[in-house]
């Protein structure tokens, strides 16, 4: 898959079948979409394009909103939609300025000139242009003219799209992330930078990787204990994850640790990724750290009955 970080590094392809969204998770419900768009491109010896956009629309136009949550980073996006195999990805940065042409101005100078569509595959009630008063009618209206056709995809698949999307956010924030992976066809993971912490988990006989996200905007679980499989340098581990202010000793900021098993080595300022697979139990308060230690110890042990349950997906 070719990678276009604006729409002006993109060279018009001879033959382009092209979809546009967010796809944020790149869950079921965009699958089958990317699954329709595929199928057409094989049918007329195409080339597929999906045009997305970063920062996400909402981040420019509601800049006072702090609560706007991603389940992926626009890099893991890219990785997700490369493994469905899609031919080109067009990441084209969102503005004011861009959000102010007007519908026939988008389609033309956008989708016929900079992309060279000859298909459009787009639902029911997308909308873009000057105050999103642009959509399907604009398209279908504009089509003979421009020499593109338009496939509407169905009401059913946009609303499984919109369901699933809202059902993944609000699992992950529950913890319950076993249903979040079933609408998203995967696991849900995050990627992030091993840095140093204050060495609490060794001393309790638990040492930990703290891992920084940098993408203020990517959504993170639940507080809580979790089941975890840990990708570190190629290689696949089991580990028991921790997210949450560590309330027994009175922390003051949102950790994200995680206990990896069987494993030793320097990976400090290394890229960990980690997959959610099961809830264990809540984030809670313990009296004495003896306590928690106590507990942690059930925890892991919890923690590899399931991991076990999952079958031979790891390395160790």
């Amino acid at each position: 898959m070719k990678i276009y970080h604006h729409i002006d590094e993109f060279t018009p392809v001879k033959n382009a079948v092209v979809t546009i969204g967010t796809f944020d998770g790149v869950h079921i419900g965009h699958r089958k979409i990317i699954s329709r768009l595929k199928e057409l491109a094989a049918a007329q010896d195409a080339e597929t394009v999906i045009l997305t956009f970063f920062p996400h629309p909402r981040m420019i136009l509601h800049p006072e909103d702090e609560n706007i949550k991603l389940i992926t980073t626009i890099n893991e996006k890219a990785e997700l939609l490369e493994q469905l195999g899609i031919d080109h990805l067009i990441i084209t940065p969102f503005s004011r300025d861009f959000s102010n042409q007007t519908a026939e101005e988008y389609i033309r100078e956008v989708l016929v000139k900079k992309i060279g569509t000859k298909t459009i595959v787009i639902g029911y009630d997308h909308r873009f242009g000057k105050d999103r008063k642009g959509g399907l009618q604009d398209l279908l209206r504009l089509a003979p003219e421009y020499g593109f056709e338009v496939l509407e995809i169905p009401e059913q698949d946009i609303n499984d799209v919109a369901i699933s999307s809202t059902r993944i956010r609000t699992a992950l924030l529950d913890g319950e992330v076993e249903t979040a992976n079933e609408c998203l066809g995967y696991p849900f993971f995050i990627t992030g930078k091993v840095i140093r912490g204050d060495q609490l988990g060794r001393q309790l006989g638990y040492p930990t990787a703290n891992l920084m996200v940098e993408e203020r905007y990517k959504l993170i679980p639940d507080d809580g204990i979790y089941a975890v499989k840990v990708k570190v340098e190629g290689v696949n581990y089991r580990g028991m994850a921790y997210i949450g202010h560590r309330p027994t000793v009175n922390g003051m900021t949102r950790n994200i640790e995680v206990n990896i098993f069987d494993f030793s080595g320097d990976i400090y300022n290394k890229q960990l990724r980690m997959e959610f697979l099961h809830f264990v139990r809540e984030d809670i308060r313990f009296s004495s750290l003896d306590e928690l230690v106590v507990q942690l110890g059930k925890d892991k042990e919890s923690v590899q009955a399931l991991l076990v349950m999952d079958g031979p997906q790891f390395n160790t």
